[in-house]
């Protein structure tokens, strides 16, 4: 059993106006992304899908990317990204999956979820990028969900595992009230997406104050989901 993680799907099989394939980077992605995973994932592993899911607008329009994910070998966990429209409430996408049969697929919002002695914690994040300011209602309700998913995992008595779509550190911007949670609770290890193409360089990824920062989308994993235990 294994525990692995990638970002920024972008999947478009219910809205294919909206094709990634027109960037540099993305030719025949869906296809590399699916090969990759049958060759590495097994019915016992786990994946969590780091934002940025599907382009659909709302539920019914990423049904098909919903299937799509399904029917790939293992559980996968969703966290929301800033393109992700269709996210709604945590039980009206519960009750979609159900209604649809996609049980393999769960939702990381305010809570945890189990992998041996660790816990699977996250939510969006908030960007923060030098010049631009932050809205500082939404980084708190953000900061709230973070300490509350961590929170959960310890009370639990398990190890978080931080999941964020937004990069905590880009360039030579820092979101502080994020890595004042990270410092607080002692995080090991943080995945981040949401960076892509000529952004990569700029993503911070190694050690910074206790905590191994990693980036994970999609384009810079060449749509091969990262192994992390």
């Amino acid at each position: 059993m294994h525990l692995f993680t990638i970002g920024d799907l972008h999947l478009s099989f219910g809205v294919p106006e909206k094709p990634m394939d027109i960037f540099g980077g993305w030719k025949n992605y869906q296809m590399l992304l699916e090969k990759s995973w049958r060759e590495r994932i097994a019915p016992e592993d786990t994946v969590v899908l780091a934002g940025d899911f599907s382009w659909g607008m709302n539920l019914q329009q990423a049904e098909a990317d919903f299937a799509f994910v399904h029917q790939l070998p293992g559980k996968k966990i969703l966290l929301k990204g800033n393109h992700d429209y269709w996210w709604t409430s945590k039980k009206k996408m519960e009750d979609f999956f159900d209604a649809h049969g996609f049980h393999s697929l769960y939702i990381l919002h305010n809570n945890h979820y189990a992998f041996e002695q660790y816990g699977i914690c996250g939510t969006r994040g908030w960007v923060s990028m030098q010049g631009e300011a932050a809205d500082a209602k939404i980084l708190a309700r953000e900061v709230q969900r973070l300490e509350v998913s961590i929170q959960s995992a310890l009370n639990a008595s398990l190890e978080p595992i931080v999941f964020l779509h937004y990069p905590p550190i880009y360039g030579l911007a820092e979101n502080e009230k994020i890595l004042e949670v990270l410092r607080c609770y002692q995080i090991k290890q943080c995945y981040y997406g949401h960076i892509h193409g000529k952004g990569h360089p700029k993503a911070f990824q190694g050690h910074y104050e206790g905590t191994e920062m990693h980036l994970i989308s999609s384009d810079y994993l060449q749509f091969i989901p990262k192994k992390i235990l």
